[in-house]
């Protein structure tokens, strides 16, 4: 528990309180409204930053390590993200505070979420209160806690969400949503942060920002003069009827509830240096280790059912004869490649689902054919090697939306990492063909996987392609995701200590792209992540 690492740890810090107790329980849920009301912000959309990998800062900019695993060999979620709910009053320094802990933690794929993303939207009477700033924005009634809930639940769980965007100036959500995903740690400040029993059971630390009220309102001063336009007089006159009571009445009273106070905002170094030993200590006891565990499973088993392999025929295994030969030029490579590309893109889509349609030919006559049954196709590549897929599904399948995953190879630790992806909009109902050119472990394959079911696509809609995979690859991912379809010309028994699909293709980005391989490759390499 966070108190308990704080009480020890702190215990000499002059600048840091620790607050004994949760205190959850004694919190209510929705505290007693006032009519008090503050004046719309000068900001013109909520702000939730959610971009790895990467981080700019004052100083510098931080391009910050790939995701590693955050499931187990099962293709199940083994931790959850670790939340961090920052609460203080406004013009604290939460923010700040945030980002030097972001900058101080330099681990990959943080995700800052602000509570005015999930402001309500305002009724016709409200809008006209808010014109006239009579609404309160400070009040517990004033956020969507339901919506909030929900979303930090998920994304904790490390599922796809998407977070409105509030609009200050209409005091609506924009039609567009920003989509937040692939949180190791989630960093969530807000003046209500602490305001909701459900909420603050998500938390595994809670951080209030404690500013001295005069150094707020110097803050507030000169914002409000140097930015707005405003006069000293009517600074301080909104202060004293709307923003002070509401930090005394709904803010500090949640004080108690905190595991750590931090006096002074972002210039407490101290402070922040304590709470990032003790992020990365619960990081430490999260990690986990896939490979090893993919190394030594399903050993002997017998090939899945939801495993189809192209049909050996002469052709194939001729041209299979032609890209294994390392004598093979380039050119031929290439070229026999993108024939059995197209043979296996073609088998794949023999397992979409289909219903009859009847047709009238020219000739006046009916025939009962078969159509897609289904609302799209996607084509998710793993980058690099996956994408050399892509033309041959664009050549069968019109119109077809693609999306990307670079998945890389940690050198020190041997693990998968997530580094980047993009994924169309709405793909949750789509049927997704998921293209690596090479499988010997499985981890990348599992990994990719893993996203596109955290962004709600089911499960049985996923189709693994691959030119050649290895047998425990097929073993891995059928195991972890057993109705996945997996369709491939070719599987080889056997990979080798440093995991080369034996006996293999090579690299096939290096071979395809003319690339030179290091010494030390493998199929797992940095720049050819294919598992």
């Amino acid at each position: 528990m966070a108190s308990g690492f704080l009480q020890s740890s702190l215990g000499e810090v002059w600048m840091s309180r620790i607050l004994h107790g949760s205190g959850e329980g004694s919190l209510d849920r929705l505290l007693p409204s006032v009519s008090t009301g503050l004046s719309p912000r000068k900001r013109t959309t909520s702000q939730c930053k959610s971009e790895p990998p990467l981080l700019r800062t004052s100083k510098r900019t931080i391009y910050t390590a790939g995701r590693p695993p955050w499931y187990n060999e099962h293709g199940a979620q083994s931790k959850d993200a670790f939340v961090i709910g920052l609460c203080g009053g406004s013009a604290s320094g939460k923010t700040t505070v945030a980002r030097k802990i972001i900058e101080d933690l330099d681990v990959p794929w943080v995700v800052l979420l602000s509570m005015d993303s999930f402001y309500k939207v305002l009724s016709p009477e409200q809008q006209t209160r808010a014109a006239s700033n009579d609404y309160n924005f400070d009040h517990p009634d004033a956020f969507d806690f339901d919506l909030l809930t929900h979303t930090l639940h998920k994304l904790k769980q490390g599922k796809s969400v998407k977070i409105p965007v509030y609009d200050f100036t209409t005091h609506g959500r924009q039609k567009e949503w920003k989509t937040v995903y692939g949180a190791s740690v989630i960093i969530f400040e807000g003046i209500m942060a602490f305001a909701d029993k459900k909420l603050l059971q998500l938390l595994d630390m809670k951080i209030f920002v404690d500013t001295d009220s005069d150094i707020r309102l110097v803050r507030r001063l000169r914002r409000d003069i140097t930015e707005r336009g405003r006069d000293i007089e009517g600074v301080i006159k909104q202060y004293n009827k709307f923003v002070k009571p509401a930090f005394e009445q709904y803010i500090e009273p949640t004080m108690r509830l905190a595991d750590i106070v931090v006096p002074r905002g972002g210039g407490n170094m101290v402070a922040i240096d304590l709470i990032v030993q003790h992020v990365h200590s619960q990081l430490e006891e999260r990690e986990l280790s896939v490979r090893a565990a993919l190394a030594s499973a399903h050993q002997a088993q017998p090939l899945p059912q939801t495993l189809s392999v192209l049909e050996s025929t002469p052709q194939v295994r001729g041209m299979h004869t032609i890209i294994r030969n390392k004598e093979t030029s380039r050119d031929e490579f290439i070229f026999y490649s993108k024939r059995l590309m197209r043979l296996l893109i073609e088998r794949a889509l023999s397992f979409l689902p289909s219903q009859v349609r009847v047709v009238q030919t020219p000739q006046g006559e009916d025939y009962e054919g078969r159509t897609f049954h289904g609302k799209m196709i996607t084509g998710v590549s793993i980058l690099r090697a996956g994408e050399t897929m892509e033309p041959a599904l664009r050549a069968v399948c019109k119109d077809v939306r693609i999306g990307k995953i670079l998945i890389q190879t940690n050198q020190d630790t041997g693990e998968p990492e997530l580094h980047y992806l993009r994924l169309p909009k709405d793909i949750s109902e789509d049927h997704v063909i998921l293209m690596d050119c090479t499988v010997s472990t499985g981890a990348a394959a599992m990994m990719a996987v893993r996203v596109l079911l955290d962004h709600d696509v089911q499960e049985d809609k996923i189709l693994l392609v691959s030119l050649l995979m290895a047998e425990m690859g097929v073993h891995s991912v059928a195991y972890a995701f057993p109705q996945v379809k997996i369709i491939t010309t070719a599987v080889d028994k056997k990979v080798n200590d440093l995991f080369h699909i034996i006996p293999g293709i090579g690299n096939f980005g290096d071979r395809y792209f003319g690339t030179d391989a290091p010494p030390d490759w493998s199929d797992e390499e940095m720049d050819e992540p294919s598992y």
